[in-house]
């Protein structure tokens, strides 16, 4: 884990405990000055997808499947552009690449279209899909008195925690279903952080998507980027895997 210079469904309270596992090796700075006072920090809010589990795969299946059928042109590249943004503005992104001009009607139906193709591909996922360090992490968390939530722009969150047996294990999950907007406005994070009863100072966000970082610092969090934002100098930790978080509350 390393440190950056300090700069500049259903969405639902569980009322449980709150909610740390191996540690990590090069930091950008002292490795006491990466670390939270814990008197300070109080809860921790994750992304779900490519965070918690990755369902990147299942999403860019459906939405290809999709722009095949309207003869739109669609590929990973594209695809990443889709990240940490809601299913209507995915759409948008997919619909600048076509020809045709569609009524919002049209585009609600394409939306839903995408979301049965990719729901039958969540059906495949199992607890197996939450990797060992992910779990050992969270359940280290869970016992340290950290509450725990999502801040997912997902509307299928709740059933993908479901497939990977954490439906009831966070203290609060703010999703897709909850919010009007999605991120980079930081809606869900602060609902999240509203549900845990904290101010943003006192919770960190998870996220591996830039507008899933920019998300966080517009709430007023300090955010611990990983994944394809692991870079991203608007994140206070760049965490080289998930595990990484535990040298952060340590």
């Amino acid at each position: 884990v390393s440190r950056s210079q300090p700069g500049g469904s259903l969405c639902r309270d569980l009322g449980s405990e709150g909610a740390l596992n191996a540690c990590s090796n090069e930091l950008k700075v002292p490795y006491e000055e990466g670390r939270i006072n814990m008197k300070k920090l109080r809860g921790i809010i994750f992304d779900l997808d490519g965070v918690i589990c990755s369902t990147d795969e299942y999403h860019y299946l459906a939405w290809k499947a999709l722009a095949e059928c309207m003869a739109i042109p669609f590929d990973r590249e594209r695809n990443n552009l889709l990240r940490g943004v809601s299913r209507m503005e995915s759409l948008e992104i997919i619909l600048a690449r076509g020809t045709k001009v569609y009524t919002e009607e049209e585009k609600i139906a394409f939306a839903e279209k995408k979301n049965m193709i990719y729901r039958s591909l969540l059906a495949q996922m199992s607890t197996s899909d939450l990797a060992e360090d992910v779990r050992n992490t969270l359940d280290v968390l869970k016992t340290s008195g950290i509450k725990l939530a999502i801040g997912s722009s997902s509307k299928n969150a709740p059933f993908i925690l479901d497939r990977i047996g954490l439906s009831t294990f966070f203290d609060a999950v703010a999703d897709g279903n909850c919010i009007l907007r999605s991120k980079p406005d930081p809606e869900v994070f602060l609902l999240a952080a509203s549900l845990l009863k904290l101010d943003p100072p006192e919770c960190i966000v998870v996220e591996d998507a830039h507008a899933g970082v920019e998300a966080a610092v517009n709430g007023g969090f300090r955010c611990a980027a990983m994944g394809d934002a692991i870079d991203d100098e608007r994140a206070t930790w760049h965490l080289k895997r998930f595990a990484d978080l535990l040298q952060i509350v340590a």
